[in-house]
C-alpha cells in the first residue's frame, strides 16, 4: 500500500496544475492592463499635444470657425479619455482578481506541499520505530538464546 504522502502528491500535482493556470490568468490579466493603461497614456499624451496646438493657433490669425473646431474636438478627447479611465480600472479590478486567485491557489499549494512534508517526516519517524523495535527484538532473541546454551 502507498504511503499517505505518496498518494497526497497527486493532489499536490492537481494543486501545481492549478496554480500555474492561476498564474497565467494573473500574468495575461496583468497584460491586458498594461495595453489598456497605454492607450490611456497615449490618449492623454494626444490630448495634450492638440490643446497645446490649439493654444498656439488662438494666439496667432485663426479664425473662430477653426478654433471652435478644435475646441470640440477636445471635447472629443476628454470624453475618449475618460472612457478608456474606465476601461483602465475595470481591467485593472480584473488583475487585481486573478491576483488574488493566483495568491489563494499558492497559499493552498503551499499548504499541501507543507502537510506532504509533515506527512513523509511521521512517515520516517514510524519507519525508524519499526526498525528500532526490530532491532531491540532481535536482540532480545539472540540473548534469550544464549541463556538458554548457559543455562
Amino acid at each position: 500500500m502507498k504511503r499517505r504522502s505518496q498518494r497526497l502528491q497527486v493532489v499536490l500535482d492537481m494543486e501545481d496544475r492549478q496554480e500555474q493556470a492561476a498564474r497565467e490568468r494573473f500574468q495575461a490579466a496583468q497584460q491586458a492592463l498594461a495595453e489598456q493603461q497605454q492607450r490611456l497614456d497615449e490618449l492623454e499624451r494626444y490630448h495634450q499635444e492638440y490643446q497645446h496646438q490649439i493654444r498656439s493657433e488662438a494666439s496667432g490669425t485663426t479664425s473662430a470657425a477653426r478654433l471652435q473646431a478644435g475646441q470640440q474636438f477636445i471635447s472629443q478627447l476628454v470624453a475618449a479619455i475618460a472612457q478608456q479611465q474606465q476601461q483602465v480600472d475595470r481591467y485593472q479590478a480584473t488583475a487585481d482578481e486573478a491576483r488574488k486567485q493566483w495568491q489563494i491557489t499558492r497559499q493552498r499549494r503551499e499548504g499541501m506541499a507543507r502537510y506532504i512534508e509533515t506527512c513523509r517526516r511521521r512517515e520516517a519517524r514510524e519507519d525508524e520505530r519499526r526498525e528500532q523495535k526490530a532491532l531491540d527484538e532481535a536482540a532480545n532473541q539472540r540473548f534469550a538464546r544464549a541463556m538458554q546454551r548457559q543455562g
